[in-house]
């Protein structure tokens, strides 16, 4: 094992429909929307604090913690052959969008997972298609906004590592 620092470009993402998380465990891997993502970005928390000014105490502001915020994530990948993403957008629009959990995996050099974050109840907030310019031969990139309702750090050998690891050798790209 080395002591080099993961590679960020190796990575992969996963979309659960929440509502059918329990199915999703006994039908196996057909329930997830896979990502073919280019760029993944927002993976992170803060930790909200509230500050009292104690009287007669002048060297220190007392900090309380009070709750975490999860900034939104932000999904960019090439446009595919299916519509999953925009549909998952518009269902919304329409008013009978789900919610989604989701995977993701940073993967090692030999694309096994390393580090697995998941999180709850995303809600795609934007949905941006990509830019055209005839001039230019650039992929067109789609992009999806997600909100959610936390993140967590997932150990190994929890359901979801297993399901993400069994991605990972049904779809090596």
């Amino acid at each position: 094992m080395s002591n080099n620092p993961y590679m960020a470009f190796n990575f992969y993402i996963l979309l659960i429909d929440t509502s059918s998380l329990i199915g999703m465990i006994s039908t196996g891997i057909n329930a997830f929307t896979a990502g073919g993502f280019s760029e993944c970005t927002g993976l992170g928390g803060s930790l909200t604090v509230e500050e009292y000014n104690e009287g007669g105490v002048n060297e220190y502001v007392h900090k309380f913690p009070t709750r975490m915020t999860y900034g939104n994530l932000t999904l960019k990948r090439g446009m595919a052959f299916t519509d999953d993403l925009w549909n998952w957008h518009y269902d919304y629009a329409s008013g009978k969008g789900s919610r989604r959990d989701g995977i993701i995996a940073m993967l090692g050099p030999t694309r096994d997972p390393v580090r697995v974050w998941s999180f709850k109840r995303g809600l795609p907030l934007k949905w941006t298609g990509p830019s055209f310019n005839a001039q230019q031969s650039a992929v067109a990139v789609e992009t999806i906004e997600i909100a959610h309702e936390g993140l967590e750090l997932i150990s190994g050998g929890t359901v979801l590592g297993d399901i993400g690891s069994a991605f990972v050798s049904i779809n090596p790209s």
